[in-house]
């Protein structure tokens, strides 16, 4: 993999793929670039797609901090993959990498095309409750060094019911996630309270997809709504018989259906 160096120093690898405009691929709570790689294998014979490792994940430096000082770091982490993948890059993101996506466009990130799959916002005053009470228990989880609460936690938010959890924790990938669980409290950070913030956004000047899948629970559903309204520039797209866990091959066309007509478009006025 290759490196950058963020605005702090912190070294941010990643890996390019393909040919064609340039495309950064941000992934979500629990994931590195390798997660991301069966999206960016069909992606690239249209794109050169830029995957990476994000602050604390895989071969990533892991400096700096919870709340809002992270999310700054971590904005700048995805300034400076958008910077190594070249002039005119567009980004998508994928869960809470879609928020982060969405906040580092919000704060002036220079994307023209952005595309977001299910950020998990929790609209609503019931849905800031369940995010208030999961954040807290996470942070505590965390302090106690408790990274297998942490990951179930994380886990059952997202709607990932106990008996899979159970399996999950006897298979050979468990350890990996837990290894990964301290970086939750990016995504958590990231997520703010769980309300889409409609006024931040507003200064998003990205023509934008907001994604979400037909099988997905009816909050994430009505959240993409809440989410592509709050955007100057968006529209919003159904994958009929999806969930949370999209299908690479389902998604990819219509990413680059997006990414490829969108920047034909703009080349061409």
């Amino acid at each position: 993999m290759d490196r950058t160096l963020s605005a702090d120093s912190t070294p941010i690898a990643y890996r390019r793929r393909g040919e064609g405009p340039p495309l950064v691929l941000v992934g979500g709570a629990l994931g590195t670039a390798a997660a991301d790689a069966p999206l960016a294998a069909l992606l690239a014979p249209r794109f050169t797609v830029v995957t990476y490792d994000r602050r604390g994940r895989g071969a990533s430096g892991s400096g700096g901090a919870g709340g809002a000082a992270g999310v700054r770091r971590e904005i700048e982490d995805l300034a400076a993959v958008v910077t190594a993948a070249g002039p005119g890059a567009s980004v998508f993101g994928m869960s809470s990498g879609g928020a982060l996506a969405l906040e580092a466009a919000a704060a002036g990130l220079p994307v023209e095309l952005l595309a977001v799959y299910e950020p998990p916002y929790t609209p609503g005053a019931s849905g800031l409750l369940l995010k208030a009470r999961a954040s807290d228990r996470l942070h505590r989880l965390l302090a106690a060094g408790d990274r297998a609460g942490a990951v179930e936690l994380f886990l059952a938010a997202t709607g990932v019911d106990p008996a899979t959890v159970d399996r999950m924790r006897r298979a050979p990938l468990w350890p990996g996630l837990e290894a990964l669980a301290p970086t939750l409290a990016y995504d958590d950070a990231v997520l703010g309270d769980g309300a889409v913030p409609a006024e931040r956004f507003a200064a998003v000047t990205a023509r934008t997809l907001v994604v979400c899948g037909g099988f997905s629970s009816a909050r994430s559903r009505a959240a993409t709504r809440t989410l592509a309204e709050a955007l100057p520039r968006a529209r919003h797209r159904t994958l009929t018989g999806q969930t949370h866990e999209v299908a690479p091959q389902v998604l990819a066309p219509v990413l680059a259906d997006f990414f490829a007509r969108d920047v034909y478009t703009r080349q061409a006025s």
